[in-house]
């Protein structure tokens, strides 16, 4: 669940999100690293601890300074795409439904499983901008795949805890893969300017281990 005034990610909920969070912990320390290192040549070669002849004109210089970044972005590239390759895996979804974004609201379709629900804002006081009228129920520990597309303007479903955001544009299909490892209730939103209500579009998905596959019911947040 997002926290009021949190600087940091929300709660990793599917090995995704997990990935992402190590890659952006691990390219942090190496920006800090660089920029350490950085700031310390550099003020000491103001200082004139080093600055001499060597420093002004050395091939070995340019050299070290040629390979050591490249070396570093090597470092930054691998896991990089290894997340990039992890949040578009479709191995075997156990199976799809499809993710509709209209001006202000989202609709799910099962597929010719059941009938397309509409879920829209819920103005209640209590979770103000993350409840809604009807609450998408998924199982977990099952890979689930989302079909994304919009009727209307270009709209962004997005639930941050799980590492998912993807254009729902007119016309064509994107496609999400979710997979929770817990039990547990998260919050999305439309991640795109859509109009003059886009703060107006939550999402709420609630993955448990039930045989029923898919059930939209009204439920309370607060």
């Amino acid at each position: 669940m997002p926290i009021w005034m949190s600087l940091s990610f929300q709660n990793s909920f599917s090995p995704e999100m997990e990935s992402i969070n190590f890659f952006h912990d691990f390219s942090m320390t190496m920006i800090i690293f660089i920029f350490l290192l950085s700031s310390y040549f550099i003020f000491s070669s103001l200082m004139g601890e080093f600055f001499d002849n060597f420093s002004i004109e050395s091939h070995e210089l340019e050299l070290f300074w040629t390979f050591t970044p490249t070396l570093f972005l090597m470092f930054l590239a691998i896991p990089s795409m290894k997340v990039l390759y992890m949040t578009e895996d479709s191995q075997k979804p156990c199976f799809t439904f499809k993710i509709t974004g209209h001006q202000w609201y989202w609709s799910y379709d099962f597929m010719n499983c059941l009938e397309e629900v509409d879920s829209f804002y819920d103005s209640s006081l209590m979770s103000r901008l993350l409840k809604v009228s009807n609450v998408v129920n998924l199982p977990s520990f099952s890979n689930i795949r989302g079909l994304v597309t919009s009727s209307d303007v270009i709209h962004s479903w997005s639930i941050p805890s799980m590492g998912v955001k993807s254009d729902c544009s007119p016309g064509r299909l994107n496609q999400v893969f979710l997979m929770s490892k817990l039990n547990m209730l998260t919050v999305g939103q439309c991640s795109e300017i859509c109009g003059a209500n886009h703060s107006f579009m939550p999402i709420v998905l609630i993955f448990s281990i039930v045989l029923t596959i898919f059930s939209f019911v009204n439920t309370s947040m607060s």
